[in-house]
């Protein structure tokens, strides 16, 4: 089949996926907000009844003490709780059995995430094979989870994944670092809380990181052919937040207000890309985080650049519309203009906030592989404004070679 018959066929499949998720609802956590909403989310884990918690987070925080107040609140109210911090960067199947086997035998009823993408992913995983006993592999893909996961909370301590409000979890095939995506409406949190106090600590390049991470999820929504005027006010905000407040959270991470902005942004991103989908940016970056541990946000923010510029002229209106939101450019300018001044802003804010703009673990002889698997990802899972075939994708990962 050749590539035009192969995008008329990506395109029906999306218009498809546009439907069921119109159709299917798409359930959000009870949310909690500000200062120490972190310990009222404790409280409400007691208020409905959870008394033997497995809280999945990684050994840093546990080091950090970023935890004890959390775990100290709630014994307060009668919680017991049982911590697994195994939780490592792009988190496999081996740790997810891991966490598996401490809620089977402490008899746990709940499970309570802290942390990044990584520990939420990774407990979002937990809670699916705790009601569900097929394999980690069986269950990947689209709308797999028969069984509803175990009752499961969420406090992100960055502002990047949107994961406390996703319906995806990314884990690795352990042999071969592939990442598997489960996808599916009962993987959202039931509550989750986003406390500002949490992220005063993050380091400036992590703030940076996964805050590209959040702008990108928001950008690739907004210009998805499966956007929606739902979808649009909550990428919309998401920019407007991230435009206004990451690099002050870089540049000072002690500053409440705007690690609160950026925490709201993630989990509007997320709320917009869950329904929307993503696209080619999160394409290669899985494919690059996989092959070489590469942080995700890192990745999205050295791609996203790249693949703005092969995507302009088919979604041009709408990049010029962010750029107007952005507040960056003359608004009187051509789309043309607006668009272009939009992605030189991009890359400014990474030279700005000290982020590379080439990949250096990325070899030349792995780029016809990287490209095959990022495209499969893509063409039948995220609806792009515009088709790159291999030739094109190989240019692209090309450009990121330091």
């Amino acid at each position: 089949m050749n590539f035009y018959l192969k995008v008329k066929c990506y395109r029906a499949y999306m218009k498809a996926m546009k439907i069921a998720a119109a159709v299917i609802p798409m359930p959000k956590p009870t949310l909690f907000l500000g200062h120490d909403s972190s310990l009222e989310l404790c409280q409400a884990i007691a208020h409905i009844g959870k008394r033997r918690v497995l809280v999945v987070t990684d050994s840093m925080l546990t080091q950090l003490g970023l935890l004890d107040d959390i775990l100290q609140t709630l014994t307060t109210h009668g919680v017991e709780y049982f911590l697994f911090d195994g939780v490592l960067p792009d988190p496999n199947y081996d740790q997810v059995e891991v966490g598996l086997s401490i809620y089977q035998r402490h008899d746990c009823d709940s499970i309570l995430a802290i942390g990044g993408g990584s520990p939420i992913d990774a407990a979002k995983v937990i809670a699916v094979r705790v009601t569900n006993r097929k394999s980690i592999g069986k269950l990947a893909g689209l709308f797999k989870v028969w069984r509803t996961p175990a009752p499961l909370f969420a406090i992100p301590t960055t502002a990047g994944t949107g994961s406390e409000v996703t319906v995806a979890a990314v884990v690795s095939e352990p042999n071969t670092g592939q990442k598997t995506p489960l996808i599916d409406p009962k993987l959202v949190p039931m509550m989750a809380a986003l406390d500002a106090k949490l992220m005063v600590g993050l380091p400036a390049h992590v703030t940076a990181a996964t805050g590209m991470d959040a702008l990108t999820h928001a950008i690739e929504a907004y210009i998805s052919r499966n956007a929606s005027v739902e979808t649009d006010g909550y990428a919309k905000a998401a920019i407007t937040l991230i435009m206004q407040n990451l690099e002050q959270a870089v540049a000072k991470g002690s500053d409440l207000q705007a690690r609160h902005n950026m925490a709201l942004a993630s989990y509007y991103a997320g709320l917009a890309f869950t329904k929307a989908s993503l696209g080619y940016v999160h394409a290669i970056s899985h494919n690059i985080g996989a092959r070489y541990k590469t942080p995700h946000g890192l990745a999205n923010a050295i791609v996203l650049p790249h693949v703005l510029e092969f995507s302009k002229t088919a979604a041009q209106a709408r990049l010029a519309d962010i750029a107007r939101l952005a507040n960056i450019v003359d608004h009187d300018g051509s789309e043309e203009q607006l668009v272009e001044a939009l992605i030189e802003h991009i890359r400014a804010m990474m030279i700005r906030m000290a982020l590379p703009n080439k990949l250096d673990s990325l070899q030349r002889q792995d780029i016809p592989e990287l490209a095959q698997a990022a495209l499969k990802e893509a063409h039948w899972n995220y609806p792009v404004p515009k088709y790159m075939d291999q030739v094109g994708c190989e240019k692209l990962i090309a450009q990121l070679v330091s």
